[in-house]
């Protein structure tokens, strides 16, 4: 008799390749899976019946800025609960480490914490502290552009020096060695935006010993985005690695419809190394308030504020007007602030969630008061909304999006698929019922419709809640 630590009857598998979905049981033990069909005689010490439900590998979250977030909450209860098992951090050129303050985080490393929560002035010191900390999901993690600027420049507004680079550099180096999965920027960012080409490629140089990526916040991802995406795959092919554009998009009205131009620009682009893409399935970004992207004839929606906490909550709009003063100044008096910003349109999202380069990514801000329902609601709302109400794209593809292409871009072994041997990190839902119930004025609402959810194999999530039981781990490029 053959003896499993869980087993999943009759379940609906969707195996993350994008193949057709097919019956049959799976079989765990020792955290990996063991055998999919069937096993006559089987026991084990767990068995769920899931005839009527589909199971998936677990969601990989391509996009985030849970770094410090999966330590001071290891629950992780806005991912595990839409059956999320993986977070890749340290995008947008902002990581929680290596960073050594010597004051208030710089715009937009704010975004991750405050002062008090950066205490992992080296990537080995973060590594160690998440393993310490046991979170619900698995976390993979990139360096950040601006994190290293701030270990090194105490003044943004000029390109770094060649000293500069190089100890830059030399840290980088360190972390990829450490188990980083490369470098991410965020060149759009005022802390980042005097940072030539040039430095840039000088860091990624450090990637392709190790096999790294490139994850890019492009420089521009309205006007000049043409522009901005050839920089960042020029990058790419400097250094000879893959690159990742982030959370792809066309922002500002000016802009709306330029997602076939956008997206005919990366296929043109030289094959085996076009560059991948991240996507969240909502038309509205979210990220600190900048007074350079003031558009008064978008919505934006203020989610704090320090020096006026009380307009959190409000539109800009409305805050000027009770003010008496125009909106871009009334930016600069609410800062430091963060925003969502109602800039995409929903036609331009479609079509770049649709194709067959684009992962997905919440870019969900776990620190903000007034989250962005993406935090809570992104990877149901594409299997709800998306897949089964708009009929974008068929559940398998859905499912690829989430599972096995990202675990491929970013080289998360063993992991994005139903196979033998690979990580019991496990989705079961109903493709029925499943659906995003975080809006924008109830931003924390759980997703519907997820029944379990498997962490290397450890049930975390069962009948709406918790366990409370955490397996996730630190993944290196490194391991397996």
């Amino acid at each position: 008799m053959n003896e499993f630590d869980t087993i999943i009857r009759g379940a609906c598998l969707v195996d993350g390749t994008g193949a057709e979905p097919y019956v049959a049981d799976l079989f765990v033990v020792d955290g990996k899976i063991a055998a999919i069909g069937a096993c006559t005689g089987a026991s084990a010490n767990e068995e769920i019946q899931a005839h009527g439900l589909f199971l998936a590998p677990g969601f990989i979250d391509a996009h985030t800025h849970d770094d410090l977030h999966v330590i001071n909450h290891p629950a992780m209860l806005p991912k595990i609960s839409q059956g999320v098992t993986t977070v890749v951090v340290g995008n947008c050129g902002i990581s929680g480490s290596p960073v050594r303050l010597s004051g208030e985080p710089p715009d937009p490393i704010n975004l991750l914490g405050d002062t008090l929560d950066f205490r992992y002035p080296s990537f080995t010191a973060y590594v160690e502290a998440v393993n310490r900390a046991m979170p619900a999901v698995n976390v993979a993690a990139l360096v950040g552009h601006t994190s290293l600027r701030s270990n090194h420049m105490t003044d943004f507004r000029r390109a770094a020096t060649a000293a500069e680079i190089a100890a830059m550099k030399r840290e980088l180096t360190d972390a990829l060695r450490a188990g980083a999965m490369g470098l991410s920027t965020g060149l759009a960012y005022r802390n980042a935006q005097c940072a030539p080409t040039s430095e840039v490629e000088a860091l990624a140089a450090a990637l392709e010993d190790v096999g790294g990526l490139y994850v890019s916040h492009i420089r521009s991802e309205d006007d000049s985005i043409l522009e901005a995406l050839d920089e960042a795959v020029g990058i790419g092919l400097a250094a000879n690695v893959d690159v990742v554009i982030s959370h792809l998009k066309c922002a500002g009205r000016r802009n709306w419809g330029r997602s076939a131009e956008v997206l005919e620009r990366i296929g043109s682009l030289q094959a085996g190394r076009r560059p991948g893409c991240d996507c969240y399935p909502y038309a509205a970004s979210s990220t600190t308030l900048d007074p350079n992207l003031v558009d008064e004839a978008i919505e934006i929606r203020i989610t704090w504020s320090t020096p006026w906490p009380d307009m959190a909550g409000r539109t800009l709009a409305e805050i000027a007007r009770h003010w008496d003063i125009p909106q871009v100044d009334a930016a600069r008096r609410l800062e430091p602030a963060g925003a969502i910003y109602h800039e995409m349109q929903e036609s331009d999202v479609q079509r770049i969630l649709a194709h067959p380069a684009t992962m997905i990514g919440s870019d969900g801000l776990p620190n903000d008061p007034r989250p962005h329902p993406r935090l809570w609601g992104t990877f149901a709302r594409v299997l709800g909304h998306y897949s089964r109400e708009l009929n974008l794209f068929p559940i398998q593809e859905a499912v690829r999006k989430m599972t096995g292409l990202t675990a491929q871009r970013f080289g998360l072994k063993k992991r994005g698929e139903l196979k033998p041997g690979y990580f019991a990190d496990l989705v079961l839902f109903d493709a029925h019922r499943i659906a995003d119930r975080a809006t924008f004025e109830a931003p924390t609402r759980a997703a519907r419709g997820i029944e379990a959810v498997w962490v290397n194999g450890t049930l975390s999530w069962r009948e709406s809640a918790a366990t409370g039981k955490r397996a996730g781990r630190f993944i290196s490029h490194r391991s397996l």
